[in-house]
């Protein structure tokens, strides 16, 4: 009986040891408290993009699309992130018209690729991304950018996060 008190008696002050040796270790710096010079993405907002404009993205995006097989939604939003023009593939599954959209309406609203936000969460763990209203964490999205403002956003759906992205570039290219 000795034995096994003087055995948890030790063990008990060893584990005591160990936690005052973790509590003098200093927390490493919060990343998310590292204040930048520039602000990110600062791209000026610019006129609307016509429809003719956001149909000829679109066709882009079809073709790049038809090569490779691929049935996707795809949805051009203007500079306020209000709907410009649609299509949707035939074939492309339901759910991800909503899902197209959502992605141009926020690449356009947060002046980024709805890639960043998927690479906050899943590369850098900035789980806080997902409490912020209008956020999409998964590429396909991209902002339509002229003249060093923006005009627009393309959305894609329907395939893999990477299938999208390469069909909304493909769409994004026409915009010089």
């Amino acid at each position: 009986m000795r034995f096994k008190i003087l055995t948890l008696a030790l063990a008990a002050a060893g584990f005591c040891t160990s936690l005052s040796g973790e509590a003098q270790t200093p927390a490493p710096a919060n990343p998310l408290d590292t204040v930048p010079d520039n602000m990110p993405f600062d791209v000026p907002y610019g006129a609307p993009i016509s429809l003719d404009r956001a149909e000829s993205v679109i066709a882009a995006a079809v073709a790049e699309a038809k090569k490779h097989h691929w049935k996707l939604n795809i949805a051009v939003v203007d500079s306020g992130a209000n709907l410009v023009a649609f299509q949707r593939m035939d074939g492309a599954q339901l759910a991800s018209i909503a899902v197209s959209e959502h992605k141009a309406r926020a690449s356009a609203s947060f002046r980024r690729e709805t890639k960043a936000f998927e690479e906050a969460i899943q590369l850098k763990q900035n789980y806080y991304a997902l409490t912020i209203d209008g956020v999409i964490a998964s590429r396909g999205g991209i902002p339509l950018v002229e003249g060093g403002k923006i005009i627009g956003a393309i959305g894609c759906s329907g395939g893999t996060g990477s299938q999208d992205e390469v069909a909304c570039k493909a769409g994004a290219a026409t915009i010089k």
